[in-house]
């Protein structure tokens, strides 16, 4: 289930579908995904696919995890990190393992305490957690020189742009019924570069918190 067979046929299918950068499938690899979900369903923890952690949410397929973080790092190391949507916390693990330092935020405050806990059991100490709206963003540690979104909102929040540093990339998934994952690069004060990268199929982006 765990075996390093497992994990490696997961790595080789991610390098089917493009994801390049050794670093990020290094870490994919070595992340225990099984730790992340229930273990009712940790027999399927290093398939290619997103599954179900409560509240109407999902752990991230490992494709858009390791896509997501490969884009986010393209253009070299990175210090300060936001992610909107800890969920399972597997993502927040990932990105842990190659940028300075992960602030993570999470509306629904179960996942968020579960979350937590896998962290501490990966002795990840570069993360600090927020229960918020993550559509708001962490304003009050902002600017970051990355954001990464792993929940689709209609359109992209002005309070995320806002939290960008100038050279600044934002990935998130945008769209109601047809998502589109975007790469957002600040190139000014109030300029901003757009490109859609791929389809994408995300849950949606709630407002609110729940306790």
């Amino acid at each position: 289930m765990t075996s390093r067979r497992t994990r490696d046929r997961l790595i080789a299918r991610l390098r089917e579908q493009g994801v390049e950068d050794d670093r990020v499938l290094d870490v994919v690899r070595d992340t225990p995904r099984h730790i992340f979900i229930d273990e009712a369903l940790s027999h399927r923890a290093y398939e290619d696919t997103a599954l179900p952690i409560g509240f109407n949410q999902t752990i991230s397929q490992p494709y858009s995890v390791a896509r997501m973080t490969e884009l986010l790092l393209a253009e070299g190391p990175l210090h300060n990190v936001l992610e909107v949507g800890t969920g399972s916390g597997y993502q927040t693990a990932v990105l842990a393992q190659l940028v300075d330092q992960v602030f993570s935020v999470e509306r629904i405050k179960p996942l968020q305490d579960k979350a937590r806990k896998r962290l501490q059991l990966l002795k990840l100490r570069n993360v600090q957690l927020m229960h918020s709206d993550g559509g708001m963003g962490w304003p009050a540690k902002a600017p970051f020189d990355g954001i990464l979104v792993t929940a689709a909102p209609e359109e992209v929040p002005a309070e995320l742009l806002a939290q960008l540093t100038v050279g600044g990339r934002l990935i998130i998934p945008v769209g109601a019924r047809q998502q589109e994952l975007k790469l957002i690069v600040r190139t000014g004060e109030d300029s901003f570069d757009t490109r859609v990268v791929e389809a994408a199929k995300f849950v949606p982006l709630l407002s609110g918190t729940v306790r």
